[in-house]
């Protein structure tokens, strides 16, 4: 097994190597409004103002960031329709609709076990 994460080719990647790209992407999906965000968008499609709505406490400028590196790493998708007023609606890609799962059940996790925890 070859594990190069810092250099670019591997046959296997290690999230626990130092300079490994798996890395980013773990912090991507652990963060907090990331993970709330994809689970919006497991429905279907969603505009952006529904999306605030939903994940209450999130600030324009946090969930219009959130939603670029989503859809910068192939997580969700972002339509613009030319009507007036311009409407854009995001969802998720089928590499988003594959992590969805994991972090469902993560969720519903916390949800259940929240009164175990100091």
């Amino acid at each position: 097994m070859t594990v190069i994460c810092s250099t670019g080719v591997h046959d296997k990647h290690d999230v626990y190597a130092l300079q490994c790209p798996c890395r980013d992407v773990l912090d991507l999906l652990a963060n907090k409004w990331a993970a709330l965000a994809i689970g919006a968008l497991e429905d279907g499609p969603v505009r952006f103002g529904e999306l605030q709505r939903r994940l209450q406490g999130i600030s324009p400028k946090v969930l219009t960031n959130t939603l670029r590196r989503l859809e910068d790493s192939g997580f969700i998708n972002r339509e613009i329709y030319a009507e007036v007023p311009l409407r854009v609606e995001y969802s998720l890609t089928d590499l988003g609709h594959s992590v969805s799962a994991p972090l469902s059940g993560l969720r519903s996790w916390v949800e259940a076990h929240l009164h175990e925890i100091s």
